[in-house]
């Protein structure tokens, strides 16, 4: 990156001034620090504000995950990961959709107390309605009742509520009473509308994303929030997918953690497209630690990014590597992320140690109490 102008050092004098100050930074603000501002200064300001929130701690979890299927209505020119329903029909087609008893099978591998969250996310099967999902969390509830669930992207418990005809509140709350503890925050990937139709087709637009989860929090319900970059958006549509959810934020405080998801290029409608850079990404988590001021945690998905950046990313802003993962999730790997995404405790403890950085196992609601770990 070239120097700074002398109108530029004035930009980040007064950004700097507003940081310490506590005051929030405008789009266009975000949009110069993008642009212009040297990445080891970003790492400085954002660090500064992640020890601000979190002291010297980073956070994982134990947890696995279980994407009971890859069949889905939607054919989103990212994804690597669906099939459509014809292809259920056909067994070379690399279709799946896993039974109650293929869960039990992988809970079975891990002996009481051993997790303590399990991540549910899949294809929008197209019969399945709210049913299916309170089935699914009350099986997980009756077999390991000591496991948080996250489940669900907004876009499937939109599409569980059309095909049950009730609305999203109602099935959100028949979800929570069969166990449902939390939603992921996948599906978001962009919100401007022009992007979001080039890439994700019919899926459900922003407006409903963001309802459904202002509904969740509304009903006692966290969440998480996520951004898939580096395809075909800019720093604009990027500042105002943050934009959204800082509002949305402001109006109910239920995002526990923001995760930008780095769009992989394996295997997808959109492979012509190159990967963002590793300083790319670092630049994204930076400003988005400055930007999303009401956020509380900040995320680099280690199964996505792989183990080394993440943990770069601890000097970027981030506060939190996700968790052990197991080799349980094949979103990412069939698109080009680490191919068997496993990592015990210690392996995650060192990463955040290698960094100066104080380990703390927490749970989905980033309670630090001791959890006894029998990894």
């Amino acid at each position: 990156m070239p120097a700074l102008s002398a109108e530029s050092e004035k930009k980040l004098r007064l950004i700097d001034e507003k940081l310490l100050e506590g005051r929030r930074i405008t789009v266009d603000e975000g949009r110069f620090l993008y642009e212009e501002a040297p990445l080891e200064w970003l790492g400085e300001r954002a660090s500064r504000r992640r020890r601000a929130l979190h002291g010297e701690e980073a956070y994982y979890n134990r947890n696995i995950h279980f994407e009971p299927t890859n069949i889905c209505i939607y054919a989103c020119k990212f994804c690597a990961f669906y099939r459509p329903p014809k292809a259920a029909a056909d067994p070379s087609s690399g279709a799946w959709d896993y039974s109650f008893e293929d869960l039990r099978a992988k809970l079975d591998r891990y002996p009481a107390g051993s997790l303590t969250e399990i991540h549910i996310t899949g294809g929008v099967h197209p019969d399945r309605g709210v049913e299916y999902g309170e089935a699914l969390c009350a099986f997980i509830r009756n077999l390991r009742p000591e496991v948080h669930i996250k489940a669900f992207t907004a876009v499937e418990i939109s599409y569980f509520a059309k095909k049950s005809g009730i609305p999203v509140a109602e099935a959100l709350e028949r979800l929570k009473a069969a166990g449902l503890g939390s939603l992921p925050g996948g599906g978001a990937e962009i919100f401007d509308p022009e992007v979001r139709k080039r890439i994700a087709g019919g899926k459900s637009p922003a407006h409903t994303w963001l309802e459904v989860h202002e509904i969740a929090h509304k009903a006692g319900l966290f969440s998480n929030a996520t951004m898939l970059y580096g395809h075909v958006e800019n720093f604009g549509h990027r500042l105002d997918h943050m934009l959204r959810l800082r509002d949305l934020q402001d109006r109910t405080g239920g995002f526990r953690a923001f995760i930008p998801l780095r769009y992989r290029n394996d295997a997808n409608a959109l492979s012509h497209l190159p990967e963002a850079l590793p300083a790319d990404d670092l630049r994204n988590y930076a400003v988005a630690r400055l930007f999303l001021d009401n956020i509380p945690h900040l995320k680099a998905y280690w199964a996505m990014l792989g183990l080394e950046l993440a943990t770069e990313a601890l000097d970027y802003g981030v506060d939190d590597l996700d968790g052990t993962v197991d080799d349980t999730t094949r979103i990412y790997s069939m698109a080009g992320g680490p191919a068997h995404p496993t990592a015990s405790v210690k392996i995650l403890e060192d990463a955040i140690r290698s960094k100066g950085r104080v380990p703390v196992e927490r749970d989905s609601e980033y309670r630090t109490e001791p959890l006894k770990s029998l990894f």
